[in-house]
């Protein structure tokens, strides 16, 4: 047998529906009551918000090089030249730059320089920056763009406020890019006003040796010796650079800088055997020269020297300059923030709008509990009573 029950007919849909409407109708003063009261609240309530006004900056991170002329260079200045040039700046990683924008040091820097926690009222640093995380905002488009939109009621601050995260975000990735870059630049340039003043004194050494004893020429051998020698120093000097670039990052335990180290002792082994003695036939070493020539070959070797190491760390000066300048500018801003004209918010016809329609949906739920109640059998009616009276008592007591 079927027991199924009959579907109801599309007549008793009808009249469900006409229940509905007809409940609508019935009480439609608290659904109308409803919708103007929060008609005219929501009305109130936009009038008295403050106009806000948004300023967008657009910017693009720099982008990944696939090498060319700047490479091509730094591969002729040698190995710091080579180091310096591989693995430096932040690269193109949008979200990298939206970290360092969210960051406490550019909120407090932002803070500082525009004095907002006067103008958010806050007590500390750290409120300030609350309210400065709900006046901004951060996003990278898939276009690789990233924009910075500031909020205010002041269209001038709030054009201000944006361009200052922009220029607190070049400032900031120039050094984390310049941490290793500058790090490098200003070693060299220390060093450098060392060898300056070396390659000075031993020109002036030689100068006061050829007055006093007249001109004295070394012979091709010792000229050979003196040449390797000077060579091998300035090897020294560019790998003891390197190896101090690399440990201010790096411990003793890097592969690069075991090797780094091995290279130097290398080098030093083969100085001390030309320098001291025991150097071979073809060069001979400064121990094996007698008289004045060893004196002067020993001073030519000390020039030769310092003017090699000159040449050799004034190319890798100029190379980590070339690196500093670059990564100073990698940054570029599409579009700056200019003072809008418009107010972004509040947008008092959509709150109007949602507020009244939110009343509608509510007296609506409010009309059909009523008519619920309104038909409950005696028995239900009684037990609501009792809940009534019994929530009354309760609350009554408790006062």
């Amino acid at each position: 047998m079927n027991t199924m029950p009959p579907e109801p007919n599309n007549a008793e849909q009808e009249i469900n529906l006409l229940e509905l409407v007809q409940v609508i109708a019935r009480r439609k003063d608290i659904i109308i009551k409803f919708c103007v009261i929060a008609f005219v609240i929501s009305i109130c309530y936009s009038l008295t918000l403050k106009k806000v006004y948004t300023a967008t900056a657009k910017l693009l991170p720099p982008q990944k090089e696939s090498g060319g002329g700047l490479s091509a260079l730094l591969s002729q200045a040698g190995g710091l030249a080579g180091l310096a040039g591989g693995g430096i700046g932040l690269g193109g990683s949008n979200d990298l730059y939206i970290g360092i924008l969210k960051s406490r040091s550019v909120a407090y820097a932002v803070i500082k320089r525009l004095d907002l926690q006067k103008d958010f009222n806050a007590k500390t640093l750290e409120g300030a920056r609350g309210a400065l995380e709900g006046a901004v905002k951060f996003q990278a488009g898939k276009d690789g763009i990233i924009s910075i939109s500031a909020d205010s009621t002041d269209p001038a601050k709030a054009a201000l406020l944006a361009n200052t995260f922009v220029d607190e975000l070049g400032r900031r990735s120039v050094q984390l890019n310049l941490t290793k870059v500058g790090a490098e630049r200003v070693f060299l340039e220390k060093r450098l006003e060392v060898v300056k003043q070396d390659l000075r004194n031993a020109e002036n050494d030689m100068k006061s040796f050829q007055v006093k004893y007249k001109t004295i020429k070394a012979d091709s051998q010792a000229t050979v010796a003196i040449e390797g020698i000077a060579t091998l120093k300035a090897e020294l000097v560019s790998k003891e650079v390197q190896l101090a670039t690399l440990r201010s990052t790096m411990t003793d335990e890097n592969s690069q800088v075991k090797s780094l180290r091995a290279a130097i002792s290398k080098i030093k082994s083969q100085l001390g055997v030309m320098s001291d003695g025991g150097g071979s036939d073809v060069i001979p070493s400064v121990g094996n020269m007698p008289g004045l020539g060893v004196e002067y070959t020993r001073k030519l070797r000390e020039l030769k020297i310092q003017e090699a190491i000159f040449e050799q760390l004034s190319k890798q000066y100029e190379v980590a300059k070339l690196n500093e300048a670059k990564d100073t500018s990698s940054l570029q801003v599409l579009d700056e923030a200019v003072v809008p004209l418009t107010n972004s918010k509040p947008k008092r016809r959509l709150i109007v709008l949602l507020s009244t329609v939110t009343a509608f949906s509510v007296s609506l739920i409010i009309v059909f509990f009523q008519e619920y109640l309104s038909k409950l059998p005696p028995d239900d009616a009684q037990r609501l009573n009792e809940i009534r009276r019994l929530l009354f008592k309760f609350n009554k007591e408790s006062i």
